[in-house]
C-alpha cells in the first residue's frame, strides 16, 4: 500500500502535526505501507515531484508535532483553473490538470491520498476526487481542514485556529508595551480573516484574559487601562465611522492611547471600491482573493482614524506570519489527534471526504461529504463571549 500526503494553500499551526499524527495512526492500520508527500502541494502533484518519507518517520513521528510550517512545502494551485495551471508550467496547453492529477496518482501507485488545506484545498480535493470516481480510478482522498480563519463549512473547528488565537494574544502583549514610547499613540493590530472576524475576536478575548494575569502600576504608567483593548473590527459587524470616531477621541483624550483589533478583511468592499473607482488594479491571486498584503487594510483605517484622534504616533502591526507558523498548542493538537486518527480509519476504509467536526451532526467527529466543504463560513457575532467583551469595553 502507498499513501500520499500534500498540504496546500497558507501555513497553519497544524500541517506538520497533521502528518505526524496520520502517520502515528498508520504504524497501526498500515505499518509496511509506503509513505511519500508530493512537494509544494498540487503543484508537486502536477510535476510529479514527491519524496519518499524516510523510515525514522515512523518511530519519530512526535518530532513533527514540536514544528509550525510544513515538512513538504505549500502552494496555491487550482486544478481546475486551466489557464493559471499552464500559465505557470504545471501542465501544457490542451492538457486538463484534474487528469493530469489522477494520471501522477496512479503512475506513483499511490492508493490514499491525505490534503491538509482549507476550503480552497479541499474544494480543489473534491473536484479530484469526483474526477477520480468518474473515471474508475480506484483512490481515497480523505482530507483534513486547516485554515486559522475557522471559516468552513460545516466544519465547527478548523485545525490551527486556536492556537493561532493564542499566538494573537502573545504577539499583542508585547506590542502593546509600545504605548509607552510617546502621547497619544494609536496601535492597530490586523489580524488575519478575510472574510471571517472569529481569530480577531478570540485572539483579543484571549489577550485581554492574559491581562487578567497581570499586575500593574497604575500609578506610573503601567495601567490595564493603557494595555486594554479599545476597538474590535471584524467583517461581519458594520460600524458608524462617526460615532466610533467619537467614541475612541474620547478613550484617547482618557488614556493616552487607542488600541485597535483590526480584522484584515473588515473594511474591504469599501477600500476594493475606492481603488476601483480611482482607477488602480485590485491585486488578486489564482482563486480570485484579493491580496491583502498588497492593499493593506490596516494602513487604511489607521488613515482614517488618526487626523480624527489627533494620534502623534501610528503603529500598524500584523501578526500573520507569527500566528500561522507556529507549532500547535495543546487544544489544538489533541484535536489534530482526533481528526487525523479518524481521517486514517476512514482512508482504509475506502472512503472518500473531510474529517472534522460536524456543525449538523452536533459538532461530533464526522466524514464530511466533500462536496459540502466551502468557504466564507462567518463568525457568528451575537455568541455571548463575543458581545460580553464589547459591552466591557464600551463599543
Amino acid at each position: 500500500m502507498k499513501i500520499a500526503f500534500l498540504t496546500s494553500g497558507g501555513i497553519a499551526p497544524c500541517l506538520s502535526a497533521s502528518i505526524g499524527a496520520l502517520v502515528e495512526k498508520y504504524n497501526t492500520l498500515a505499518p509496511n505501507a509506503e509513505l511519500i508527500g508530493y512537494l509544494h502541494g498540487y503543484r508537486g502533484l502536477l510535476l510529479g515531484n514527491s519524496i519518499q518519507f524516510p523510515g525514522s518517520v515512523k518511530t519519530d513521528y512526535s518530532v513533527l508535532y514540536e514544528f509550525g510550517g510544513t515538512p513538504i512545502g505549500n502552494s496555491r494551485v487550482k486544478l481546475t483553473n486551466v489557464e493559471d495551471c499552464v500559465k505557470r508550467g504545471y501542465v501544457q496547453h490542451g492538457e486538463d490538470p484534474l487528469k493530469t492529477a489522477a494520471e501522477k496518482l496512479e503512475k506513483d501507485g499511490v492508493d490514499i491520498l491525505h490534503t491538509i488545506g482549507g476550503d480552497d484545498t479541499n474544494t480543489t480535493a473534491a473536484q479530484l476526487s469526483s474526477f477520480l470516481k468518474g473515471n474508475g480510478y480506484d483512490l481515497t482522498v480523505v482530507g483534513l481542514p486547516k485554515t486559522v480563519d475557522n471559516d468552513v463549512y460545516p466544519i465547527t473547528q478548523t485545525l490551527g485556529a486556536w492556537t493561532a488565537a493564542d499566538q494573537g494574544a502573545i504577539f499583542f502583549e508585547n506590542v502593546a508595551n509600545e504605548n509607552t514610547t510617546s502621547m497619544r499613540q494609536l496601535i492597530i493590530h490586523e489580524v488575519m480573516g478575510r472574510h471571517c472576524g472569529w481569530l480577531t475576536a478570540k485572539t483579543a478575548f484571549n489577550y485581554r484574559e492574559r491581562l487578567k494575569d497581570k499586575t500593574f502600576f497604575p500609578e506610573m504608567l503601567i495601567s490595564k487601562e493603557r494595555w486594554d483593548v479599545d476597538a474590535i473590527y471584524v467583517p461581519e459587524a458594520d460600524f458608524d465611522f462617526q460615532t466610533e470616531t467619537g467614541r475612541l477621541i474620547r478613550k484617547m483624550d482618557k488614556k493616552d492611547g487607542v488600541n485597535i483589533f483590526l480584522s484584515e478583511g473588515a473594511g474591504l468592499e469599501t477600500i476594493v471600491r475606492e481603488m476601483e473607482a480611482g482607477g488602480e488594479t485590485v491585486p488578486r491571486d489564482a482563486f480570485g482573493h484579493v491580496r491583502l498584503d498588497e492593499i493593506n487594510p490596516g494602513q487604511w483605517f489607521a488613515n482614517r482614524f488618526a487626523t480624527e484622534l489627533k494620534a502623534e504616533k501610528v503603529l500598524v502591526q500584523k501578526s500573520g506570519y507569527f500566528v500561522r507558523s507556529a507549532k500547535p498548542n495543546k487544544q489544538d493538537l489533541d484535536l489534530i489527534k482526533r481528526s487525523a486518527f479518524y481521517a486514517a480509519e476512514k482512508a482504509m476504509a475506502g472512503e472518500s471526504g473531510v474529517a472534522g467536526l460536524d456543525d449538523e451532526k452536533n459538532s461530533e467527529m464526522n466524514l464530511i461529504d466533500f462536496h459540502r466543504i466551502k468557504g466564507g463560513k462567518p463568525f457568528d457575532v451575537t455568541m455571548d463571549w463575543y458581545q460580553s467583551m464589547l459591552n466591557e469595553i464600551g463599543q
